[in-house]
């Protein structure tokens, strides 16, 4: 690969089940606009919500899900292939650790016109990937009802829960192993 094609960390080229190509990468300030005119499109709804504070994204919440807090906060994006404030955000994964660092939460949305395609699947895994890089003691997050996403989860050593609030979604947790 020729110097100027190579990505820098966590921005992966990712065929979806499609053949459509896209690019996973950290979210950048610049995304803040396309987050929010995108917004309305990524699912689940209720999940969309929590992300956005319980209500639509407006120009200073998406500012502030644009700029994570790099101590706490952890949000990559999947896009098509334009750079940073021209692509169109088609997914978002987002997971929050407490001050200390010991748990977090995660959120997963993803457009309806990608949905199906194992980007939910995919994001996951980088979620866990992060969260033992970071030594968290604890992951949880609600994830739609959707039997072989679950079964995903449980290979990947989460526990399913079904006390939620949504019936739409269950509830799962990961213990980590102290390094």
């Amino acid at each position: 690969m020729a110097a100027r094609e190579r990505l820098p960390p966590w921005h992966e080229h990712h065929r979806l089940a499609n053949g459509r190509e896209v690019l996973i990468r950290p979210i950048r300030p610049e995304d803040a606009e396309p987050l929010r005119a995108g917004f309305a499109l990524l699912e689940p709804e209720s999940l969309r919500a929590r992300l956005a504070g319980g209500r639509d994204l407006g120009t200073a919440d998406a500012g502030r899900v644009a700029r994570p807090n790099p101590r706490t906060e952890f949000t990559l994006v999947t896009t098509d292939l334009e750079g940073p404030g021209e692509a169109v955000i088609a997914a978002v994964a987002h997971v929050r650790t407490d001050p200390a660092a010991h748990e977090g939460a995660f959120i997963l949305l993803v457009s309806r016109f990608i949905t199906g395609l194992g980007m939910r699947r995919y994001l996951l895994t980088r979620i866990v990937k992060w969260a033992r890089s970071r030594r968290l003691g604890l992951l949880r997050g609600e994830l739609p009802r959707d039997p072989a996403l679950l079964d995903l989860a449980s290979s990947l050593g989460f526990q399913l829960d079904d006390a939620t609030t949504d019936a739409a979604l269950v509830q799962v947790s990961l213990t980590l192993p102290a390094r």
